[in-house]
């Protein structure tokens, strides 16, 4: 009889859930339900979007870009920017270079995508990752065609996603040759220019279907940041980017190594377009604002601005005449609301659009003592205060005066008058450069302050417009001006989009502060550094020169317009003879005799009611009864003595120098002379100055 059969003590494995595998079967069946619906409705999108969209003849027909008047204060017509087309170019005529050089640069895989590149895609998401930030975009021809004619620039995913639903219509609807026809001859190429022909006539002065080579490597080079890569603005920028192009033209295998390198020796001719001038200084600086002012849109605007025709013609003219020629040299003149009348960048928009009155920075010298004084003035000093020229060493910092002298003791009105430096060094160092910087900052100087001793003198770099603003603001007795070029912003109907507000309700230093600041300034230009300034009207003012003559600087006003100028060379080098009292002085007069010839002369009001804190007691009130009138002194004999043996009368000033009393200033100002006062009794007090209120209590600031 058989042994019966023995049992394995082995487990049988165990078989694999059903679960797991039903789970996995039905997310299968989701996914691919999922993925078939989505293409089902992507398919049906997209046959929807193609039959909604214009025909090819309807999209040749129809101009895209946003048409911007820009007009003068007067209603005139500055510019008028947007939309410059030429004539269409048919696929055929155009050359066949133009035509490598756009898609090798932009789209290497136009022919065989169906719109929208997913390789593209994936290497621009790449690129973010591995970066931190969007540096490549992966948009195809198609989809930069669907955005430019249908859509706008805003980035965000809904406006993504409706490109590339109208980029995969439009390839549905259109061959691939009439795609980019379409883009050739209506894509934005920058200086107005839409399409390759407009283009062509813009920069080069021939048509498009006359390229060369090089010349379509530059137009190709455009597309991607038409204003930085702009023959006019940057042309080595241009050169530079033409060089990418011919490169992919290389590896896209449409041209040769040695074609490429033949093409990068051609030296390019930029075609001179009359319509550039000085006003474009203005217009560069004013429309970037709109993306602030209104919300975006697509629409035909007028743009209404505050620049005045005239004040920019004898702004310029002011400027080529009194500039050296080696420098360069800028201009801004604001109103007493902060509207820009006129603004110059340079000697020559043509040859550099680097605007100098807004971007460039560069030290002001002593015309940053408005704020070394401001700042003396709202602490308690008067322009009749005694301080003492004499050497001075802070910090290890000896400052000096221009001429090598010292004059001794002399009033703050002096002391301005002439720039004397160690005496602003005297003052930054009493108050503190720290209270020096924040009043310049109120006053609106954007750029970093250094805080060093020498700070008073102007060593920190500013900007024209800036400091014109803080002394309009001064002008404006104390209220803060910020300069505005935008009035109004209407569509092709006078739909207002924008209306500008002026804003006076920012007070910076009280009125009797900027009244005696005035005061200063006016006596600077009557008498002092700042006399080729004058108009034969009242004009306040300051000068300011840097050291080895690399910055000239004067701003000043008059009859409510304030004006700044200031000449230097771009690389900083020195400008032999180049100070704030001469060059730019003149620039200054010869362009407010023109500004203000038909303004009515304004009298500056510098007299003003001190606040009590600042007033000191009367010498009266230390010694009895005041004078009823002009005493009258006896000799020992009880005889009168007569006005002029009077003892304490000043001698005589040397006939070679004038002595800088008030009659003085009188004289120069124009004002009618005082009444002359009864001599103060002889007693030696010292000065005594009240701490000022903290700026708690100061209702102005």
């Amino acid at each position: 009889m058989a042994p019966p059969p023995q049992r394995s003590n082995l487990k049988k494995p165990m078989a694999a859930p059903p679960r797991r595998s039903n789970w996995l079967r039905r997310l299968l069946i989701i996914g691919g339900s999922g993925a078939l619906v989505t293409l089902v409705a992507l398919v049906v999108a997209v046959y929807l979007q193609a039959s909604s969209l214009p025909t090819f003849s309807e999209l040749k027909s129809s101009p895209n870009g946003q048409m911007i008047r820009v007009h003068a204060a007067d209603g005139s017509v500055l510019v008028s920017l947007g939309p410059s087309y030429g004539e269409w170019i048919p696929y055929d005529e155009i050359p066949q270079v133009m035509k490598d050089a756009m898609v090798s640069v932009e789209d290497k895989r136009f022919r065989s995508h169906l719109g929208v590149d997913p390789i593209g895609i994936a290497r621009s998401v790449k690129v973010r990752f591995d970066r931190g930030y969007w540096a490549q975009g992966g948009s195809t021809i198609t989809q930069q065609l669907a955005r430019n004619v249908f859509l706008t620039n805003t980035r965000t995913f809904g406006r993504k996603a409706r490109e590339w639903l109208l980029a995969l219509a439009m390839e549905r609807k259109f061959s691939k040759d009439q795609i980019l026809e379409l883009y050739l001859n209506k894509v934005y190429f920058g200086g107005g220019s839409y399409g390759i022909d407009a283009a062509s006539r813009r920069f080069f002065g021939h048509g498009g279907n006359e390229l060369s080579l090089a010349e379509a490597a530059v137009i190709a080079g455009l597309v991607k940041a038409p204003s930085r890569y702009s023959p006019t603005a940057d042309a080595e920028a241009a050169i530079g980017r033409s060089g990418v192009v011919l490169n992919s033209m290389v590896e896209n295998g449409v041209i040769t190594r040695a074609e490429a390198s033949a093409a990068e020796q051609v030296k390019i001719r930029l075609a001179e377009d009359a319509n550039e001038n000085s006003v474009r200084y203005f217009t560069d600086w004013a429309l970037p604002q709109l993306e602030t002012l209104i919300d975006e849109t697509i629409e035909p605007l007028d743009v209404w601005t505050t620049l005045d025709p005239g004040m920019q013609k004898a702004a310029q003219a002011a400027i080529r005449k009194n500039v050296p020629g080696n420098a360069q040299g800028a201009l801004v003149s604001l109103d007493r609301d902060g509207a820009v009348r006129a603004m110059i960048g340079g000697k020559d928009y043509v040859t550099s659009i680097y605007n100098r009155a807004t971007q460039a920075t560069r030290q002001p010298g002593s015309a940053f003592k408005l704020f070394v004084y401001l700042s003396a003035l709202e602490a308690g000093y008067k322009p009749d205060d005694t301080v003492v020229d004499s050497p001075v060493t802070i910090g290890g910092w000896s400052p000096r005066n221009n001429n090598g002298r010292y004059s001794g003791s002399i009033n703050l009105r002096t002391a301005f008058t002439y720039s004397v430096n160690t005496v602003a060094a005297k003052i930054g160092q009493d108050v503190g450069t720290a209270t020096v910087a924040d009043m310049a900052r109120r006053f609106g100087i954007t750029t970093p302050i250094n805080q060093h001793p020498s700070m008073v003198l102007g060593t920190s770099d500013v900007r024209l417009i800036d400091m014109t603003r803080a002394f309009a603001s001064v002008a404006s007795k104390g209220i803060a001006v910020v300069p505005y070029g935008i009035t109004r912003v209407t569509t092709t109907d006078n739909r207002v989009l924008y209306r500008h507000e002026a804003d006076t309700s920012r007070v910076l230093v009280a009125p009797w502060v900027a009244a005696q600041m005035t005061d200063l300034m006016q006596s600077a230009v009557s008498a002092g550094t700042g006399r080729a300034a004058n108009l034969g009207r009242p004009v306040a003012g300051k000068t300011g020169t840097t050291s080895s003559n690399k910055d000239g600087y004067f701003v000043g006003f008059s009859s409510g317009l304030t004006t700044g100028v200031w000449m230097g060379r771009d690389d900083s080098r020195a400008v032999p003879g180049l100070q704030g009292g001469t060059a730019p002085a003149r620039a200054f007069a010869d362009f407010m005799r023109v500004a203000v010839a038909k303004r009515p002369v304004e009298q500056f009001e510098t007299e003003v009611k001190l606040p009590e804190w600042q007033l000191e007691p009367d010498a009266e009130a230390y010694f009895g009864e005041p004078h009823a009138g002009t005493p009258t002194l006896t000799d020992d004999a009880g005889n009168p003595v007569p006005p002029d043996a009077r003892p304490y009368d000043e001698p005589a000033a040397p006939a070679d120098e004038e002595q800088l009393d008030e009659e003085f200033y009188d004289r120069a100002l124009g004002r009618e002379p005082r009444e002359p006062l009864p001599p103060p009794p002889t007693v030696v007090r010292e000065r005594r100055r009240e701490p000022p209120p903290s700026p708690q209590e100061r209702p102005y600031l």
